[in-house]
């Protein structure tokens, strides 16, 4: 009883309070707003352009896929979601339909195999313990989309190369093209398109953002499979039917991105070439066990005219205190299998030499793919009783039966030099085409200002990845990294960006669309939006203990 009259005592008090000190309040309010001014609704204008009805097509990047899957916050930053925040202000529709997902976690499309043990894995997270990404515990299935497939304003596919924009095999499941991210919203799964369904929705603008995974996909596979790499006519010949029907069957006018460098992204960074990291004494003992690995390749030096001693000596191990460049198997290398068998050596002994038949170091110009992260380091054997650690005593990629994809967790200088090339054929495609109807299209070069491209003006993503000597990119300031640190701008997979990337490129796109229209849209505040998140007890890092190698310390330049 004595605390509810306390509890009237006080509010009585309050009440009384704040009517006596009225006449001082609204003073105080007055002096305030003539020092501090309520600052001007922001708006912008969309020029010549009409965003009353903007529609997104593209893949992953568009799609807001980040951190290895699709899921809620993903597609809540996606490029799409918030190119139309501003555009909004700019006289554009309220309403802006993304196919949601209706998961927290998502499905992790990067892991393999998911579920793994009857747990569905979700997004990444960053483990700052590891350090490096780990798939999150409670994942859930791909479900179809609940909504008005006909409201769609975002056709982000994650996944696709620019031939599904086009075909219906890409909703039908008893095809090689089909796409679960586009069958779950599919106006008719198995007959309609991306490219219908957009022009269904009779866009006023788009963003058309396709071509990544034309070169990404054949990219982070270690360039091991060629067949999904996208010839360069067939290229062509999808994106001018991609834009002629975009044009021939609307009004609407729109924006076309050029595809970035890709082997710039963290997920061929984050693992550098020589991430063996060895004390004095292991690499003492390790030049010791692997002796007899370097004294058969100069015997085959020795005993064969055709093996010379330049080639075998790039293939030695020699270990030292620090840093050393990872073991890995390179089919590209001449099989030493028969040369191994004619030195005459003891059954035990040439069965040990196996693995090595085609093994080298990494050289400082080769890049290493952030998948083998997760590789490096743990053991070939198990129950073997003497180490045999992945990248540091058996070769990386090793596979005692014969595997196609011995390289595919690196990129060899040639290989960077044929993806480099096919992507400066893609975005020539793209370039032309969208030149040949500038009355009603722009483009984005998103290469702007990288060497070699002929748009010598610094784009975001050449400052971000240090082209004006500094890296990072500064933004109010901040200055926010290219990798998936808590100050980067990529998502935990390395490969898409987080939701302060996506701002960041929206930004780009805005400047784009204000130069060639005429328009005067708002940025996206950058920094107002989240980077990466750390595990919190929900990753699979932490649900298990962790594999540790008996020799060597695999890490991640973050």
């Amino acid at each position: 009883m004595t605390s509810y009259f306390k509890t009237i005592y006080v509010l009585v008090f309050a009440v009384v309070f704040v009517f006596a000190c009225e006449g001082n309040y609204d003073s105080l309010v007055e002096e305030q707003l003539e020092e501090n001014p309520t600052p001007d609704e922001v708006s912008g204008d969309a020029g010549s352009a009409d965003f009353s009805n903007y529609v997104a097509i593209g893949n992953s990047l568009t799609a807001g896929y980040m951190d290895g899957a699709l899921y809620n916050m993903g597609q809540e930053y996606s490029l799409a979601a918030l190119l139309h925040q501003q555009m909004q202000l700019a006289g554009g529709s309220g309403n802006f339909n993304q196919p949601d997902i209706n998961s927290e976690l998502g499905f992790n499309t990067s892991v393999d195999p998911n579920p793994q043990n009857g747990t569905i894995l979700g997004r990444y997270k960053l483990d700052t313990s590891i350090p490096g990404p780990s798939p999150t515990v409670g994942g859930d299935e791909i479900a179809s989309y609940d909504g008005n497939t006909a409201e769609l304003n975002n056709f982000g596919v994650p996944g696709i190369v620019v031939g599904q924009l086009l075909t219906e095999d890409t909703g039908n499941p008893q095809t090689q093209a089909y796409n679960p991210f586009y069958a779950r919203f599919a106006s008719s799964p198995g007959s309609s398109t991306i490219i219908g369904d957009v022009l269904a929705a009779q866009p006023s603008f788009f963003t058309l953002w396709i071509g990544n995974n034309d070169v990404l996909g054949y990219a982070i596979s270690g360039a091991s499979n060629p067949n999904i790499l996208t010839a360069e006519q067939d290229f062509e010949n999808y994106f001018n039917k991609t834009v002629d029907q975009l044009l021939n069957n609307s009004e609407a006018s729109g924006i076309v991105a050029t595809i970035p460098p890709v082997t710039a992204i963290p997920f061929f960074q984050a693992v550098s070439y020589d991430a063996i990291e060895l004390a004095e004494e292991e690499a003492m003992q390790l030049n010791q066990a692997l002796a007899g690995v370097n004294d058969a390749l100069d015997a085959v030096a020795a005993n064969f005219p055709n093996r010379s001693q330049e080639d075998m000596d790039a293939r030695k191990i020699n270990y030292q205190e620090g840093n050393n460049p990872i073991l890995v198997n390179d089919p590209a290398l001449d099989d030493l299998e028969n040369e191994f068998d004619a030195l005459g050596l003891p059954q035990e002994q040439r069965q040990a030499l196996v693995p090595y038949e085609q093994s080298r170091p990494l050289t400082a110009d080769e890049l290493v793919t952030l998948s083998a992260g997760s590789v490096l380091g743990t053991e070939y054997n198990p129950q073997s009783e003497t180490p045999t650690t992945i990248g540091v005593v058996i070769p990386l990629g090793f596979d005692s039966q014969s595997s196609a994809f011995g390289d595919a967790y690196y990129l060899t200088v040639q290989e960077q030099v044929e993806i480099q090339n096919r992507t400066t054929a893609f975005n020539t495609t793209i370039a032309t085409k969208t030149a040949q109807h500038s009355d009603r299209l722009a483009l984005f070069d998103i290469n702007a200002g990288f060497p070699g491209n002929p748009n010598t003006e610094m784009g975001a993503f050449a400052d971000l990845f240090g082209i004006d000597g500094e890296l990072g990119i500064r933004v109010q300031g901040t200055l926010l990294q290219p990798d998936f640190s808590p100050n980067g701008v990529f998502s935990t997979d390395g490969i898409h960006p987080n939701a302060r990337g996506n701002a960041i490129l929206a930004n780009e796109f805005i400047k784009v669309i204000e130069d060639a229209f005429g328009a005067d849209i708002p940025d996206v505040d950058v920094l107002n939006l989240p980077s990466v998140q750390l595990c919190a007890g929900d990753c699979v890092s932490q649900q298990q203990q962790k594999t540790v190698a008996e020799i060597g310390k695999i890490t991640f330049d973050m």
